[in-house]
């Protein structure tokens, strides 16, 4: 240790793995060592800029909760979830995007049809579509979990008038591998600004936009579970997604449909008496292996 310098310390921490350690947890924490290293030296790091990144991290720890996850919503807004989904993510199915940090587990069983509006304003949107395999056959017995932020531009565990299971659902698919609902348009909104990230969008010059989306997690079994959004393309800001999330398959045309062609088989709480949305999308999952 006393011959260690900024030249030779990575290759000494590359030397303190016990020859029992997982192999894939060496590749990866000597790595991101070997990275970190580089970039403090790339950059000249100073104590005070090391310093400030600590309490940057510790901020990001106190804010968080089982509701709020401040870490993944950096790791959004840096690239790094979108770069994951990209690595991840199989020519053959619907792109992945990202989980982003208000997703709740647990959201209660919706049947085909269902409406997720309730009494909130806005226009109707009535979402469908199916899941196939890459060669197009349905699949039955997907599961959807399916969220979104309400009119206000909240999802339910930001906002305390909400019901924590408001705008969420999971539908699973018959042999037809169709799903379908009823819900409010969704709108676009801002990330979260009040903390650690908030801080990095403001020292950047960067706003806080996302577009409006649909999120769905779809697992079925003998597939590879996926990740995804789905967003309108007419959004203002489908090209300038603060956390890098929108990709061109996953884009969506909504179709505007007079109150007399709302189909049989969907609820609603109250009457479309005005226009509503249709939006027909896709969903392709990959099997496993």
């Amino acid at each position: 240790m006393r011959t260690v310098t900024k030249d030779n310390i990575t290759d000494v921490f590359m030397g303190y793995f016990g020859e029992d350690t997982d192999p894939r947890l060496r590749e990866v924490m000597q790595s991101l060592a070997s990275h970190l290293h580089a970039f403090a030296k790339e950059v000249n790091l100073t104590h005070a800029e090391w310093q400030k990144g600590i309490e940057f991290l510790e901020f990001a720890g106190r804010i968080s909760d089982e509701h709020r996850h401040e870490f993944v919503l950096l790791s959004d807004v840096l690239g790094l979830s979108s770069l994951v989904d990209m690595v991840n993510s199989v020519p053959e199915g619907t792109s992945s995007s990202v989980l982003g940090p208000f997703h709740i587990s647990g959201a209660p069983p919706i049947e085909f049809g269902a409406d997720m509006k309730g009494e909130y304003e806005g226009q109707v949107l009535l979402a469908c579509g199916r899941v196939t395999d890459p060669d197009g056959n349905p699949i039955e017995g997907a599961e959807i979990d399916i969220w979104q932020t309400a009119p206000n531009g909240l999802y339910s565990s930001q906002d305390p008038d909400q019901d924590i299971y408001s705008f969420h659902g999971i539908q699973t698919t018959g042999a037809d591998g169709r799903y379908g609902f009823t819900t409010v348009k969704p709108v676009s909104y801002t990330v979260p600004t009040d903390g650690p990230v908030g801080e990095i969008l403001r020292a950047t010059g960067r706003h806080p936009w996302r577009p409006s989306h649909l999120h769905y997690i779809i697992k079925a079994p003998g597939f590879r579970p996926l990740v995804t959004e789905i967003f309108p393309d007419d959004d203002p800001y489908l090209d300038e997604d603060t956390v890098f999330g929108v990709r061109s398959d996953l884009v969506m045309k909504y179709v505007e449909c007079q109150p007399g062609d709302f189909p049989d088989g969907y609820v609603l709480s109250g009457k479309v008496n005005d226009t509503f949305l249709r939006a027909d999308f896709d969903l392709k999952l990959v099997p496993e292996g």
